[in-house]
């Protein structure tokens, strides 16, 4: 048997055309009319500070394992609850355990997911510790998980957070801000090396040396808080000619900050192998990233187990050597220009998502 995706039919069959593949349609001509009549969409705009992402695709790609049965999901960065409140919605037999590093966003979830009752759990907990949640609540598998990477929009709209480049905050960019380093930490105790390193990898950023030797000087002469004087300085570091076409100067560094304070990307690299084990055969995974290094890392995981192990050359598929994996998306999915009209932050995301068909060896 060759390696590679494995035949689909029907709703979840990837497009043949190669690269990013545009979400969206209609809900009620790609699921059960039972399912679009208890979801109509309604609940992506009960929170104005909150419009989940594909909410409408998600609900869709989960349908096969979620619809008219008691599964059980974890949605491991639930925030403010918009995907989790469209889930439970859609299939009153679900069983949601909400997982989030920040107390704040569990506790605004917990709020607007009030109305599901005791099919919802919830867990202070980084999302590599999906395991530990279950193994507490005496699972070891699910049939779904959801994760949806990166800063929240609850964390981006309160300037006291410090995510945002456009209001002047205190450099904090902490997801829980009960523990870890701060942002203005790192701007002012971080060698050169390391914080060319931290934006060079983390935020793509190929001004890093001179963004680097403009807040060694500058926190020479005082250390960095707060947002606005760190905007200041990247605005006049990044050449003019970049600054016409780049995008916001601070953009790329923000985002390499927001990423080292709290170790997204080594977080999200034991977490992926953690939350596939976790993973029932049968069950499904989505995953939506805003940024390419996330998207990469995604992408490698799930073609490395859904390629074929068996030898090339042998007949057969050796027992235990198959694909773990079966692809649902070929490449990554966008979202359609009419859900960026309505919500800009669509723009930029990356969904990804397979189904277990074998068992981990």
């Amino acid at each position: 048997m060759p390696p590679g995706l494995c035949p689909l039919s029907g709703p979840d069959a990837p497009s043949p055309a190669s690269g990013p593949q545009r979400a969206g349609g209609d809900l009620a001509a790609s699921v059960s009319p039972g399912i679009a009549e208890r979801w109509k969409g309604d609940s992506t705009v009960n929170d104005s500070t909150h419009l989940p992402v594909l909410a409408r695709r998600i609900v869709e790609l989960f349908t096969p394992v979620c619809a008219d049965r008691d599964a059980v999901l974890v949605d491991a960065t639930v925030g403010l609850g918009g995907h989790a409140d469209a889930l439970l919605t859609a299939f009153p037999r679900l069983r949601l355990i909400a997982v989030d590093r920040d107390p704040d966003a569990l506790a605004r979830s917990r709020e607007r997911l009030a109305g599901h009752g005791d099919r919802v759990e919830f867990a202070h907990a980084v999302y590599d510790r999906i395991p530990e949640v279950l193994a507490e609540r005496g699972l070891s598998t699910v049939d779904a998980l959801l994760f949806d990477l990166g800063v929240s929009s609850m964390q981006l709209d309160r300037p006291e957070r410090g995510f945002a480049y456009a209001r002047d905050a205190p450099l904090d960019m902490r997801m829980d801000p009960t523990t870890g380093i701060t942002a203005a930490e790192v701007l002012n105790t971080y060698p050169p090396a390391e914080l060319i390193r931290v934006l060079r990898e983390y935020g793509e950023e190929r001004f890093a040396q001179r963004i680097t030797r403009a807040v060694v000087a500058e926190r020479e002469r005082a250390p960095f808080e707060r947002s606005e004087r760190l905007v200041k300085l990247l605005y006049d570091a990044v050449p003019a000619a970049s600054r016409r076409t780049g995008g916001h100067p601070a953009k790329r560094t923000f985002q390499a900050l927001r990423i080292e304070v709290n170790g997204e990307l080594e977080v999200l690299r034991r977490a992926l192998p953690a939350a596939l084990d976790a993973l029932a055969v049968g069950g499904r995974i989505v995953v939506e990233a805003y940024h390419s290094l996330e998207d990469r890392m995604v992408k490698r995981a799930f073609a490395e187990l859904a390629k074929s192990r068996t030898p090339e050359g042998l007949p057969v598929e050796l027992p235990g050597h198959g694909p773990q994996l079966r692809l649902l998306t070929r490449g990554a999915e966008l979202a359609g220009a009419d859900e960026i009209e309505h919500n800009p932050r669509a723009s930029s995301v990356r969904l990804r998502a397979a189904e277990r068909i074998g068992e981990a060896t």
